[in-house]
């Protein structure tokens, strides 16, 4: 059984109920109706009638609970909180309104903070900043998180490395400026993913070009100095680095580079320095190794809500609407 599939089994076993607000795409409908006969979750697709017509012509998609952003009965009530969390900006119920009506993104993390959805997977043909911007406004983060990161589940076929082919590398989607600190609190943040995903132990190792001071740069020691901060943080962790990605992944080099190392060899979880890094490493091995990538998974928030690519299929919508699912799961407990 692979990856995904056990996910699905994890979210049909406890289904919870999923917006999608991005009822312009064909995709959309397309992975409702799937998710449906699938039994994955309860669907809600924000969009008005003329929308629904125009672009879910041919899906079946009975089951889903459709909302009329113009016409909800239960709108008032998300203007009214939309105000409540952002009155110290300025916001007033016209305003509230008006930013629904325009974006669904809005609608739809509401519908999650009035406690009528557990959570929201968007991106197919909106940025990822579209996505993110509503739900630091009004979803926000955890306790104790300074910002969100985003990972890739990434499920690479005949594989020894990992745990049998399994990865998280993170941040490959939203960071774009790295210091220490937020590249030790992503270390703990994609240790806890990797964990509630696939259910093994992680192995984080924190990359660089340099292998435990082989190279002296500015560079290197930012990641050097998130070691140690993760390790004052984390102290439970399996956790090592600066590592190469050679050192990270090939037990001979691994020992041969970091010798007494528990990752160096067997790292299963990779903290690329930089954006740059993570965005180029998660498309070279999803490309030239035909791995499936699911994600970006965004980690960090109060409650679950996923970006998309905008070049995703209905089958990755459907793949990270039950990611969210599980999520979901977690977080209910």
């Amino acid at each position: 059984m692979g990856f995904i599939d056990v996910i699905k089994a994890k979210a049909r076993a406890d289904k919870k109920t999923i917006v999608l607000p991005e009822s312009m795409d064909k995709r959309t409908f397309a992975a409702a109706e799937q998710i449906i006969k699938e039994d994955l979750a309860n669907i809600v697709i924000i969009g008005t009638p003329e929308e629904i017509a125009e672009y879910g012509a041919g899906y079946d998609i009975t089951g889903a609970t459709i909302i009329d952003p113009f016409n909800d009965p239960n709108k008032q009530k998300y203007i009214d909180k939309f105000v409540e969390l952002r009155a110290k900006k300025g916001m007033t119920p016209e305003k509230a309104q008006e930013q629904m009506e325009k974006d669904y993104m809005f609608y739809a993390c509401l519908m999650c903070k009035c406690g009528d959805a557990d959570g929201a997977v968007s991106g197919a043909c909106h940025s990822t900043g579209n996505t993110i911007r509503p739900a630091l406004q009004l979803l926000k983060t955890k306790p104790g998180i300074s910002s969100v990161s985003g990972f890739f589940l990434m499920e690479v076929p005949n594989c020894d490395c990992g745990e049998n082919g399994l990865f998280v590398f993170a941040d490959c989607a939203v960071n774009t400026d790295f210091d220490a600190n937020k590249l030790a609190e992503i270390a703990g943040l994609s240790a806890e993913s990797f964990k509630m995903l696939t259910g093994a132990e992680p192995k984080v190792a924190m990359l660089s070009y340099s292998t435990k001071g082989s190279a002296k740069h500015d560079d290197v020691t930012k990641v050097s100095d998130a070691v140690a901060i993760a390790h004052e943080r984390f102290p439970e962790l399996c956790l090592d680095g600066e590592l190469q990605l050679d050192a990270a992944l090939v037990p001979e080099v691994g020992q041969l580079k970091s010798p007494g190392s528990p990752v160096a060899g067997y790292a299963n979880t990779l903290v690329f320095p930089s954006l740059e890094a993570g965005n180029i490493g998660y498309k070279l091995v999803q490309r030239l190794a035909k791995a499936n990538a699911y994600g970006p998974v965004l980690q960090g928030l109060s409650m679950p809500v996923n970006d998309l690519s905008r070049g995703c299929f209905a089958e990755d919508i459907v793949g990270t609407v039950a990611i969210t699912a599980v999520q979901a799961q977690l977080a209910a407990k």
